[in-house]
Order: structure tokens, then C-alpha cells, then sequence
């Protein structure tokens, strides 16, 4: 009798727990490859971002940045070696050099009003901007994807998802960075990030992964 009391109690306190679980089912990879192939290009590349950006983009980036002021250093020389020797190697001939770079510089101009806003740096302390920090919502050129070599074009089904694996890369960039409000002009910048040449005299246009204020990442 105790016994069937003391089951019948326990019953009673384990109850109001269980009744207040959810059990939640993990999709079956099968399913899962389901609604992939129901998303538009846009949306399946932003899923694929998502998942890789923080443990598999940043981490390419920060591990394979060169020295800013040595890049364009080489780069003031000649593109060729210095692609060669500090860059990306080329997915193909013909195609612009890619750089992953890191460095710190005073801010000398600033545009982030614009959609396409973009801080002017100077790393080489002579007071004159050597390099444009891309902060988006809008960012241009694909230097994120193509510095992330391990993105490869025939493993994508066209150019056109090969293009919107770019902008998810721009994107979620250009959103993961957090800067303090107001005028920059004077403050100091740490930065790593990625920039593409296709000619010496282009302007580099560098695609943040890491940015912050005060100096020294």
C-alpha cells in the first residue's frame, strides 16, 4: 500500500514537468536539402553565409592577413610580384589580384551617410588617405569572396549564384560591423580585411571583416 502511495506521489510531481516540455524534431537532411532547393539564389547563399561566416570566413581572413603597409608597399612596385607573393593566387588569368591585409590608420575623411559609406585611411601617417574601408549597407566588388579561395566557382551552379555568394558575403560583412556614431575624422582604425587590383592605380577599396576604433585589434 505504501508503495503504490509513494508511486501514485511521484506521478503527481513528474507530471506538471513532462507536460511542459516540447519536443522539437531535428529535420532529416533530406528534408532539409527540401526547403534549400525551395530558396530563391539570394536566400540559399545567405543560409550558406550564415552558417560559415563567423567560423570559416573571419578565421581564413584573420589567419592569412599580410601587413598593410608591406602590401602596399610591393603593390607600389609592381601588382604581379606582389600578388604573387603577398596575394590570392588568381582563380583564373586575367583576373584582378586579391589581398587579405591588416594594419591600423587615422581616419581622414568620412562618408557614412551614404548607403555606399566608406571611411578614407591613411596608414602611412603622411596625412593623405591610402585606402577606402567599405562599410556598406552597400559594398562593392566580390575581394571577400574571391580571398576566400576555398569558395570555389564549378562547385556553385552558375555565375549568377557564384554573384549573390558575393553579396551574401558583402552583406553580412558590412552588417557584423559596429563603429561608435558620430564623426571618425582623426580617430585611429585597426582593420583586417580583403581588397582586389586589377591596376596599381586603382584605389583599394578593403571589405572589413574586423574594424574598431582606438587602435591595436
Amino acid at each position: 500500500m505504501k508503495r503504490t502511495l509513494l508511486i501514485a506521489t511521484c506521478a503527481l510531481v513528474v507530471l506538471p514537468v513532462l507536460t511542459g516540455c516540447k519536443i522539437v524534431k531535428n529535420p532529416t537532411a533530406e528534408e532539409a536539402a527540401l526547403s534549400e532547393a525551395n530558396m530563391t539564389d539570394a536566400e540559399r547563399m545567405a543560409a550558406l553565409v550564415a552558417r560559415e561566416y563567423t567560423p570559416r570566413v573571419v578565421p581564413h581572413m584573420e589567419t592569412g592577413a599580410k601587413d598593410i603597409g608591406a602590401v602596399l608597399d610591393a603593390i607600389g612596385q609592381d601588382l604581379d610580384t606582389a600578388g604573387e607573393s603577398l596575394g590570392i593566387p588568381k582563380a583564373s588569368e586575367g583576373s584582378p589580384w586579391n589581398f587579405i591585409a591588416k594594419g591600423e590608420g587615422k581616419v581622414v575623411a568620412s562618408n557614412r551617410d551614404s548607403r555606399a559609406a566608406k571611411l578614407e585611411v591613411d596608414v602611412t601617417e603622411d596625412g593623405a588617405a591610402d585606402l577606402s574601408i567599405q562599410l556598406g549597407p552597400v559594398i562593392k566588388g566580390t575581394a571577400l569572396r574571391d580571398s576566400a579561395n576555398f569558395y570555389v566557382f564549378t562547385e556553385f551552379r552558375d555565375q549568377i549564384e557564384f554573384a549573390k555568394l558575393a553579396r551574401a558575403l558583402n552583406d553580412t560583412a558590412g552588417a557584423a560591423i559596429s563603429l561608435p556614431d558620430g564623426d571618425l575624422v582623426g580617430e585611429t582604425v585597426s582593420f583586417t580585411g580583403a581588397f582586389s587590383l586589377a591596376k596599381a592605380s586603382d584605389p583599394v577599396l578593403l571589405v572589413p571583416v574586423v574594424l574598431s576604433t582606438g587602435g591595436d585589434q
